[in-house]
């Protein structure tokens, strides 16, 4: 049974390839750690993990004195030829033992991760405590949460003085698995021996909140109980069975408002979700007196504030944190940027008085001071509509610009719901971009923000449609989120307060911030963008009302949160314009790989220099690079109001002459098209900035066997030179892709066309020679000439292959040409006719199939040497064996 699949170079792609359904998916059915090594980079993740999601683990002490005594662990003669380097892995001996005389080495990443991972104790907890399914997708703990979980239980396993477990507080950054620790906490408590007939009490502060983990534990598996009111709380606390309950700390004002009750059981374990809005409220209170002996153990994905740092040790303390800037380092979040925008209302103030004229016509004079005086604060102003509209307007063009047709969504946060119908109502104006806004109904308050005064009877109206139209307030905000999370609409979420906390969703991107809002809160909603996508870089805030910093001035965030500790707070958000002055450098890296072209008009020489795949992979690399922060440069003001025309004309042509280098190269040199993270983002780039046509997208390749269509593909390019490299590459892949089939065949013309390449480089090939030449060894790839094949074999594809494998150690018999052809082939077809008799179902992952084909195939081939009186070894014996065996898993696969 293999639980652990290492993989080297190129490894989380391969990995996840090799489990796709028609490649080797049977070789992870028991797998529970998947891991992605090289020397100086290491991932893990488990069966089915989304590229996205590997990650790196850190171990919270010092292990590499311990990992320097394994590695200077001596190993007998014995332990290398028995295990180490016994059959398949013989070829390896003699590096590692040029290694191991080299003497001591440094610790690398790789090392790092064997040790972390494959300790038989630390393996088999992982797989005991710490992987789960949530939803169906297999996942596994992150270091932070690995390490929480520990601590936590090596707390709960001892009692204080009074017989109570000490508790405290978790602070995990908002984003990096808050929620899959409560759970695997929760597991951990359930499989502790020590621990008997427990609870587990989950506790937030929302009825959303609530709603939110019932679901995570539900879909990881758990079993528990929602509770429905006050009473019902008491009933499944006061029950005799372990149960996890679910609850709003509300219910328990309701359950001693019911009769006095409290339950003295220290097995009890609250986990308080958001902990920092009910730690020490009364609300609190009352849950401790219904619960006195429990162990309470508060999470927050925000930050906990100065002045309540030296309260917590009367919770138990902090138990674990997890800062934003450990999360972002970690890639287990994105970093998020910050740019201020301004409509630049107070600057039309004849506008202003010409729309209070008309607003005010019909008005008594107090009342029109009234109004006067409502709108002079800039909370009421930021309600006025002629500000709604500007800003659902550069809202409009700023996502229609820079993501639209991508896979990200945006969020608008309005300051209360009459005025997020006004933003709704422009933007379906300006028709630019779909929109939804979801807010709860008329007059409830939600959270603890103030109520806000509204347009009760639009707001009244709106409800009643939405209720029209889903029929519930739950179906209403399923349905909606469900098109934000999953479909194509809608491209914006307008909001108030919901979604603002909790709220999951790796395609928003963009967080338009329209509302003041200050300590947690603000913490809370920038987080919202801050998850993993496959090709988000960045989250962004665009603020329109001034929340963090004031237009054209640095960053203060600190000065904005003086509550928070400075370096709880490092890498919180950066100014947009850090990234953007990068993008000279960006610009320069890349024209410095073609640094040694002296004539920069000549698109041949370019290409020609790309020949080398390093050199290509290096292009793609900084393209990639300066396209990502040109699309950010491009979606700033102050880059287009401080950047000179000119300079950025010239930032948009070299942008679609690399364009257009990249696609002729992938296709000049054979490179299958390779969709990375990235490709819709630049393509968005492409399509806004350069124009449609102007850059030629890239295209499947046309396979070398499709002869019709190759050949128009071949005319399409320009000069002998580009058409035999096109020729050239293209035969290179099919090789490689089909090298298992029959690798003495395709051994043999790739070496010819390694051959004709490097003459071509040094000048000894002219160009119309060069395409003469690998158009030769195309033909004889595709029709299969030109390697004298016996006649007996000419309708025994596979045996083919296997005559190939054999003629290789035949080679090294003093025997006639003629004789050595006679003998191979007949071993051919002989293997052959052994795999095609014993194949079953499967039987190329059925180790006891193979072992049976190898002690025939052994004996036959014995028989072959004593009838024939060929010198073979036991080595070439057991290599024609398992290459054989290796063709056939790919030819004769079920």
């Amino acid at each position: 049974m293999i639980i652990v699949v290492i993989k080297c170079l190129k490894a989380i792609s391969q990995m996840i390839r090799n489990q796709r359904d028609d490649e080797i998916p049977k070789l992870f059915l028991y797998s529970q750690l998947v891991l992605a090594l090289t020397k100086n980079e290491a991932k893990y993740g488990t069966t089915a993990t989304a590229a996205k999601f590997w990650a790196i683990w850190k171990e919270r002490d010092d292990v590499d004195d311990e990992i320097a005594r394994h590695l200077r662990m001596p190993v007998t003669v014995e332990q290398k030829d028995d295990a180490l380097f016994s059959d398949p892995f013989r070829y390896a001996r003699g590096y590692f033992e040029k290694l191991d005389a080299a003497g001591n080495r440094d610790i690398t990443p790789q090392d790092r991760a064997l040790y972390a991972f494959c300790q038989p104790e630390r393996l088999l907890e992982l797989m005991f405590r710490f992987i789960l399914f949530d939803a169906g997708e297999k996942k596994v703990a992150r270091y932070q949460q690995y390490f929480c979980v520990q601590r936590m239980l090596e707390r709960l396993r001892s009692l204080d003085e009074e017989g109570r477990r000490q508790g405290g507080v978790v602070w995990h950054t908002q984003g990096s698995g808050k929620s899959l620790t409560m759970v695997m906490l929760a597991k951990a408590i359930a499989l502790e021996p020590s621990i008997e007939n427990h609870k587990i009490v989950l506790v937030t502060d929302r009825v959303d909140l609530d709603d939110q983990l019932y679901k995570t534990f539900h879909h990881c598996g758990h079993e528990l109980v929602q509770a429905t009111t006050g009473k019902h709380l008491i009933d499944l606390i006061e029950g005799h069975r372990s149960a996890i309950i679910t609850t709003i700390i509300d219910k328990f004002e309701a359950a001693l408002r019911k009769k006095e009750v409290q339950n003295l059981d220290r097995n009890i374990f609250v986990l308080v979700d958001e902990g920092h809005r009910t730690q020490y409220g009364p609300l609190h209170a009352m849950m401790r007196k219904v619960l006195p002996n429990a162990c309470y153990i508060g999470f927050t994905g925000t930050p906990v504030m100065k002045k309540d740092k030296n309260t917590l040790t009367q919770f138990g303390g902090l138990i674990d944190t997890y800062t934003i800037r450990e999360a972002v380092g970690d890639k287990a979040v994105v970093p998020l940027l910050y740019e201020g925008r301004d409509v630049e209302l107070s600057v039309d103030q004849k506008q202003i008085d010409s729309w209070f004229e008309k607003v005010t016509a019909n008005l008594a004079q107090e009342q029109v001071a009234d109004l006067k005086k409502k709108f002079a604060a800039a909370k009421q102003l930021s309600k006025a509509e002629q500000r709604v509209k500007r800003i659902a307007w550069d809202v409009s063009t700023h996502f229609r610009e820079n993501w639209q047709g991508t896979p990200f969504k945006a969020q608008l946060v309005s300051p209360d719901k009459a005025t997020a119908l006004k933003y709704k109502q422009f933007l379906d104006e300006f028709g630019m971009v779909t929109s939804e806004v979801l807010v709860s109904a008329p007059d409830v308050r939600e959270g603890y923000e103030e109520v806000q005064e509204e347009s009760k009877e639009e707001v009244v109206r709106f409800w009643k449609k939405m209720m029209e139209k889903y029929g519930t307030p739950d179906e209403y905000q399923r349905q909606l989120i469900s098109g934000f999370l999953d479909g194509d609409a809608p491209e914006i979420i307008i909001v108030v307060d919901k979604l603002l906390t909790g709220f999951d969703a790796p395609r928003n991107t963009v967080l338009y911030l329209c509302k003041s809002m200050e300590g947690h809160t603000l913490l809370q909603a920038i987080a919202r963008v801050n998850r993993l996508h496959a090709g988000k870089d960045f989250g962004y805030i665009i603020d329109y009302q001034g929340v963090l910093s004031e237009l054209n001035q640095a960053l203060d965030l600190y000065g904005k949160l003086p509550e928070f500790a400075q370096d709880d707070l490092a890498e919180t958000l950066t100014d947009v314009s850090e990234v953007v002055k990068t993008l000279p450098q960006r610009h320069s890296e890349l024209w410095d790989v073609f640094k040694a072209i002296k004539n920069k008009r000549d698109e041949e020489e370019f290409e020609r220099l790309l020949a080398e795949q390093a050199l290509r992979d290096q292009f793609y690399e900084r393209l990639s690079a300066y396209a990502r922060t040109l699309a950010i440069a491009l979606s700033t003001v102050k880059f287009i109001e401080d950047t000179p025309r000119e300079r950025i004309e010239k930032f948009k042509s070299d942008l679609q002459f690399f364009m257009n280098l990249r696609t002729s190269v992938r296709r000049r040199y054979g490179e299958a098209v390779d969709f990375k993270e990235y490709e819709k983002k630049i393509q968005k780039l492409v399509d806004t900035h350069v124009g449609a046509g102007e850059v030629e997208p890239i295209t499947e390749l046309v396979n070398i066997f499709d002869k019709e269509a190759f050949t128009k593909e071949v005319e399409k390019v320009n000069g002998s030179a580009s058409k035999a490299d096109l020729i050239a590459y293209r035969t290179k892949r099919t090789i490689s892709e089909k090298w298992q089939e029959d690798p003495a065949f395709y051994k043999r013309f790739s070496q010819m066309l390694e051959e004709a390449i490097e003459a071509f480089r040094q000048r000894r090939l002219s160009d119309a020679e060069y395409l003469k030449r690998v158009t030769e060894i195309m033909q004889s790839v595709v029709n299969r000439t030109g390697d004298n094949i016996p006649i007996v074999l000419r309708q025994h594809d596979v045996a083919k292959a296997f005559y190939g494998v054999i003629l290789e150690t035949l080679g090294k018999q003093d025997m006639t040409e003629t004789r050595r052809n006679e003998v191979g082939a007949e071993a051919g077809l002989g293997i052959d006719s052994i795999i095609r008799t014993m194949k079953i179902v499967n039987w190329e992952t059925n180790t006891d199939v193979q072992n049976q084909m190898r002690n025939i195939i052994e004996d036959y081939l014995f028989e072959l040497k004593s009838k024939h009186r060929v010198s073979l070894a036991f080595e070439d014996i057991d290599a024609i064996m398992e290459q054989c065996l290796d063709i056939a898993k790919v030819r004769y696969r079920t």
